[in-house]
């Protein structure tokens, strides 16, 4: 079993600056959108390969995501 991310608070943030939507984020990551929307609501733990798609789809850091 992976280990999981406790939540992701920065990711909300980090996508309205990057002016992109859920969608346009969850293709760009080639995650689904329902786990992107989770994942901001922070109804379910990342697991580090997601922190870093995520990371990479915005342009910042895994550890970027973290901070509210």
């Amino acid at each position: 079993m992976s280990a999981r991310v406790p939540a992701v608070p920065g990711l909300r943030r980090l996508r309205l600056e990057a002016a992109l939507s859920q969608l346009d984020l969850a293709r760009l990551a080639k995650l689904s959108p329902h786990t992107v929307s989770d994942l901001e609501q922070l109804k379910v733990q990342a697991r580090p390969s997601t922190l870093r798609k995520l990371a990479r789809a915005l342009g910042v850091t895994p550890r970027e995501l973290m901070n509210p």
